[in-house]
């Protein structure tokens, strides 16, 4: 749906609707006119404007009756008459019908802008599902062979990363080995001298402890050794489960 504030002009003469689109399109409205009254409901009952200035007086349906019957299917859009003469009877019956103003000819732009603001001021929220529809773009389709084609693609760059990523992997563990043999180590001797400085541990424990400590280096460097044997052995199944896949995609 468009953002543009829209006007309808209800009017048989063409001067006063060039002179609503002379004062009204510097201020971002676009200026939609009909000549005659049925012109007018015909366009109001297929999209929605910001205001209705409709004449009095013209051929056919008056703009009273334009008024009454947009007070009675479209309440919430403001009408403002034009009239280059007016009457107590015309003027009752206009509030009657929910007209929020009147604007009398000659027409200048001060009074336009000044009808405008205040028609505006006043109008009321419409009700959802009253507005014309917004027009949806169709979903935009993709044909399966080239969501395949992404598929095997993207399988196939994994077969040929996960090499790369094994040695990242295998590269990174023994840093990681190495600060986990440091951590083990640290809590054993803190351990140890927490017994040896209490005197509250048992001689068992402290040797346990020291053991401990000396050993994790050892058993740090087994985990060193294996650690990659072991990625590896998971690079090549990945790396098989991808080559197995490619022709299953799609």
């Amino acid at each position: 749906m468009s953002a543009l504030r829209k006007v309808l002009v209800v009017d048989d003469d063409p001067v006063v609707s060039k002179s609503f689109d002379r004062v009204l399109a510097r201020r971002g409205y676009a200026v939609v006119t009909a000549e005659n009254g049925q012109e007018a409901l015909n366009k109001i009952a297929s999209e929605d404007y910001d205001a209705v200035f409709t004449d009095i007086k013209m051929p056919g349906m008056s703009g009273l009756e334009v008024a009454e019957r947009m007070h009675a299917k479209r309440p919430w859009t403001p009408v403002v008459i034009i009239t280059g003469y007016g009457s107590p009877e015309s003027e009752a019956r206009a509030e009657a019908a929910g007209v929020r103003g009147f604007l009398r000819k000659p027409l200048s732009p001060e009074m336009i802008e000044t009808s405008l603001n205040a028609a505006v001021a006043t109008a009321l929220p419409a009700p959802v599902g009253m507005l014309p529809p917004m027009t949806v773009a169709p979903a935009e389709t993709v044909e399966a062979g080239t969501v395949s084609a992404a598929g095997f693609v993207k399988n196939l760059a994994l077969f040929f990363a996960v090499p790369f990523i094994g040695l990242a992997y295998v590269a990174l563990l023994p840093f990681i080995g190495l600060g986990m043999l440091g951590a083990m180590a640290a809590r054993a001797g803190y351990k140890a001298v927490l017994a040896n400085a209490g005197r509250i541990a048992s001689a068992a424990r402290f040797v346990k402890n020291i053991t401990l400590f000396f050993a994790a280096p050892f058993i740090g460097l087994a985990y060193i050794a294996l650690f990659p044997f072991i990625g590896l052995g998971m690079l090549a199944a990945i790396g098989a489960r991808a080559w197995l896949n490619r022709g299953t995609v799609g």
